[in-house]
């Protein structure tokens, strides 16, 4: 009987370690499984019948893809019934989608974003971690890329597919009638911004691709400690900026207003880059005449906009959504991105030449494009965008210490 019972223990023993191994080599896939999601990520399949796919531009990058989108239904009535557009404002956007999120609810399907709102989105969370997850819908997609172009797509940490490229800025455009002593370089600008108070304008950096290119390349042109790092390696600038701030009336609060003001002759000056030089004088808002020049020892900022997609999508949709975003990588669609000059040239990836755009945009680029740009894009370097932990950091610092009371 002792026998039997001592017996009995040990293989209730015995039983009780083998659950127990078992269940660690349970607990241990599980958390193998939880590591890897993104590495072992399947596509998700179609959905029976089409879906509608709420697009939000934060960066006015429908100019240049709306049209490529359209054809993407137009050539898929089975995946895609309709398009919705809007736009917003790129601060706005993140805080509209945490509260979705924590809600539940999921009215946004696909974001098309410049660098700025990228960086706040992937701090807080807020976005589906496309690679390399789903590269199996990419394939050879940095090989794809131009060279430049590759890199900008190193910055969104694969939360986001470029699809728009352009070697921005800064630049300064200005009224030739007005702006007789063209600066050359930033302290005369400092001092021509002085002499003529309230007749240079720039927009807010967070929400304006020219103010966020004319920051970012103040360190180079300064000869900043370190010009990758906002906080800690800027001094030149933030103190630059805050004696610009002296001459300078308001920040609007996006690019459009300054192109408006400058061509109606209200300001002489505006800071910009590539695409907002041509895309506001083929659009007339701005004079045809109007000029552009460098500053001395300038770094071209590249810039990009991305695809991105916010948590929360229904896989079906998602399925639809990658499908979208490959489309858009093809030489048909990214033709269409050289648009009017809006981000000249527009297309990120290689081989996609002028002649494939449609017939308006060669015209439009052909008789507002500036021969001195080929020359320009060859002397100076070039480097790209602040990572987006850092440009959020550069916004903070320059709402609170530079436009805090006079941005609107």
């Amino acid at each position: 009987m002792h026998k039997f019972k001592f017996n009995l223990r040990i293989f209730s023993a015995r039983r009780l370690a083998l659950r127990m191994t078992v269940a660690l080599a349970a607990a241990a896939a599980l958390m193998c499984i939880g590591s890897l999601p993104e590495a072992l990520a399947q596509v998700p399949a179609f959905p029976s019948g089409p879906v509608s796919i709420n697009v939000v531009d934060v960066a006015g990058d429908l100019a240049l893809t709306q049209d490529a989108l359209e054809l993407y239904a137009k050539k898929n009535p089975t995946r895609v019934s309709k398009f919705t557009f809007t736009k917003a404002p790129a601060p706005e956007l993140p805080g509209k989608l945490k509260a979705m999120q924590s809600a539940g609810r999921s009215d946004i399907d696909l974001v098309l974003t410049g660098v700025g709102f990228l960086g706040n989105a992937i701090e807080q969370g807020l976005l589906v971690k496309l690679l390399p997850g789903y590269s199996a819908k990419f394939p050879g997609l940095m090989n794809n890329y131009q060279p430049p172009a590759a890199k900008m797509q190193e910055l969104a940490q694969g939360h986001g597919i470029e699809v728009v490229f352009m070697p921005a800025g800064p630049l300064l455009e200005y009224n030739p009638a007005k702006v007789k002593q063209v600066p050359t370089t930033a302290q005369e600008l400092l001092a021509w911004c002085k002499a003529n108070p309230n007749r240079l304008i720039y927009a807010r950096p967070a929400n304006s691709g020219p103010g966020n290119t004319f920051i970012m390349g103040l360190p180079y042109i300064l000869g900043d400690k370190n010009p990758k790092d906002p906080v800690n390696g800027w001094d030149k600038t933030w103190a630059y900026l805050k004696d610009l701030n002296s001459c300078i009336e308001y920040y609007p609060t996006g690019t459009a207003a300054t192109m408006k003001e400058l061509g109606e002759g209200s300001r002489d000056m505006t800071v910009t880059m590539t695409g907002w030089d041509l895309n506001p004088r083929i659009l007339g808002i701005v004079p045809k005449d109007f000029k552009v020049t460098p500053l001395k020892g300038m770094t071209w900022i590249n810039d990009a906009h991305y695809m991105v997609v916010p948590k929360g999508v229904a896989p079906d949709k998602l399925a639809v959504i990658l499908d979208i975003m490959a489309f858009m990588l093809t030489p048909e669609a990214q033709a269409y991105t050289y648009d009017k000059g809006y981000f000249y040239p527009g297309p990120a990836v290689k081989d996609v030449s002028l002649s494939m755009a449609p017939k308006e945009s060669q015209d439009a680029i052909k008789e507002y494009g500036r021969p001195e740009y080929e020359k320009w894009l060859a002397d100076f370097p070039h480097t790209q965008s602040l990572e987006p932990k850092a440009q959020v950091e550069a916004y903070r610092i320059w709402d609170q210490q530079i436009g805090a009371q006079k941005t609107r």
